[in-house]
């Protein structure tokens, strides 16, 4: 590995410890709302407690002939005997004394129970692990979202995490040791069944950009592709089946990127997640080359840059260019590329690789 090379290596990694950071923090907050939203109900039952209480003393304090002056002094009453805080003179009628000794219990009792709960939820979020990758998955956009956490589907996640993609799995039955494993990758995985919109929502898929769907039930992957696009009517939807007519079909019909059993390789699956064709690779000289097309995207870094100057940096050749009706199979040098470009290049897997995490 060159220089420059392992800086942009170095830089990339980087990045992305910065952005796990942030992302954490922002879960932590989301999940601290949620928990907050939970402490609700006892605080509630604690305001219930020294409002109606306090309202119960004042209207039994006038009865017995030792009244309060007003309602509100009663509910303050109240909430200072909560706190074994009096501010008045202990009454003399049996039923008003007993507020003194059950209000202090009750509120406290109910306000302790709440706190101790929310400690315990905050700290321990290891026994609301499923509610804390909710919040973590909460933080994504325009990530891919894998359905199957299988033989196909771990080998597809390490592609396009070496790809430095975002990944949320969803997955029904995982492996505990593969789940270790995944998650310390810094991958977001959901213990849930993708057939339910919810877990699909949880996982982020109305602000993914790409759904893979890995398992080996035909019938189940397109009843998730199907629910998907009907959350997202934009996601890219690559599903594995088995039959090849069928995933013929199902790109004919509904713009599925379908890959049948002949065609199943977790590198095909990667790059099709991120919206390139790439073949697999060929020995040329005794060094491996793919053939890939790919889009130049919104915010690319290689908006503005010329073909030579990709071609340099990426260590691959430019073999095709097109833009709207324009097209060449021998672009110029000095070609510049623009948003929307479609370029087609050959060259080592991992050069195509970093010139599709700036595409």
């Amino acid at each position: 590995m060159d220089r420059a090379t392992h800086i942009r290596a170095f830089g990339a990694r980087g990045r992305s410890r910065i952005v796990g950071l942030r992302r954490q923090w922002q879960a932590s907050w989301r999940d601290t709302g949620l928990l907050l939203q939970q402490f609700g109900a006892p605080l509630v039952a604690f305001a219930f407690i020294v409002i109606g209480g306090g309202l119960a003393y004042h209207a039994l304090s006038i009865q017995a002939g030792e009244p309060v002056d007003s309602a509100v002094e009663a509910i303050y009453l109240a909430l200072s005997l909560v706190f074994l805080q009096s501010t008045g003179e202990f009454p003399h009628v049996w039923y008003l004394q007993v507020f003194y000794f059950a209000l202090p219990v009750l509120g406290l009792g109910v306000l302790a129970q709440g706190l101790a709960d929310f400690g315990v939820s905050l700290f321990n979020r290891r026994m609301r692990s499923k509610e804390w990758e909710m919040a973590v998955a909460s933080t994504y956009s325009r990530h891919v979202v894998l359905v199957g956490l299988g033989h196909l589907g771990y080998r597809v996640m390490k592609q396009l995490r070496d790809m430095n993609q975002d990944v949320i799995v969803i997955e029904l039955d995982p492996d505990a040791d593969m789940v270790t494993t995944v998650r310390g990758m810094g991958v977001t995985v959901l213990h849930d069944d993708a057939r339910r919109e919810a877990a699909l929502r949880a996982a982020g898929v109305a602000r993914a950009r790409t759904i893979v769907l890995c398992s080996q039930n035909d019938a189940m992957n397109l009843q998730i592709a199907l629910k998907a696009r009907s959350i997202n009517p934009d996601i890219q939807v690559i599903v594995r089946i088995f039959d090849d007519d069928f995933a013929e079909a199902l790109q004919s019909q509904f713009n599925f990127k379908a890959l049948s059993a002949t065609s199943m390789a977790a590198p095909a699956f990667a790059a099709a997640a991120v919206g390139v064709d790439v073949t697999r690779p060929i020995t040329v000289e005794g060094q491996a080359l793919s053939f890939a097309r790919m889009n130049v995207g919104k915010a690319s870094p290689l908006i503005g840059k010329s073909i030579l100057e990709v071609e340099q940096q990426y260590d691959l050749s430019v073999v095709f260019w097109r833009r709207a009706d324009e097209s060449d199979f021998h672009p110029a040098p000095s070609r510049r590329l623009a948003q929307r470009d479609a370029i087609a290049v050959v060259g080592k897997p991992e050069c195509i690789h970093r010139l599709v995490q700036d595409t």
